[in-house]
């Protein structure tokens, strides 16, 4: 067992099959990713963080940091999943919505790919 899966196993029994889908789902997208934990929320690591999740108190957060939010933000609202600036709530007493994550995690992997290659948002800025 690793940390992340000592993490899912700690949480209430109400939000372990949704914490387990998710880190399954984020484990097929993205195999070659770190596993960590950080902040006290299991994280997935691709030349820097990728994205979090952790156990809320009626939904599983999904952390995907700001950009990641911002490019599924109109699908989360005709979803009417709540979200914020790096957060995403998947209410319990809904299905996880694969589509959605699968989404968001390989936009994720795309742009962390372009930084790390050098082509990113950050890496374009000019140093004077």
């Amino acid at each position: 067992m690793t940390a992340i899966d000592d993490y899912v196993a700690a949480q209430e029994p109400t939000h372990q099959p949704h914490l387990r889908e998710l880190v399954a789902l984020i484990r097929r997208l993205v195999p070659e990713a770190t596993e960590a934990m950080s902040w006290n929320m299991p994280t997935w690591k691709l030349h820097g963080n990728l994205v979090h999740v952790a156990a809320g108190k009626h939904h599983v957060g999904f952390y995907p940091g700001a950009d990641g939010v911002a490019h599924a933000a109109a699908s989360c609202d005709d979803r009417g999943l709540k979200h914020s600036k790096g957060a995403i709530q998947l209410p319990l007493d809904r299905p996880i919505p694969v589509d959605l994550v699968t989404d968001v995690v390989t936009f994720r992997v795309a742009q962390q790919r372009e930084r790390a290659d050098g082509v990113g948002r950050r890496a374009r800025r000019k140093v004077t």
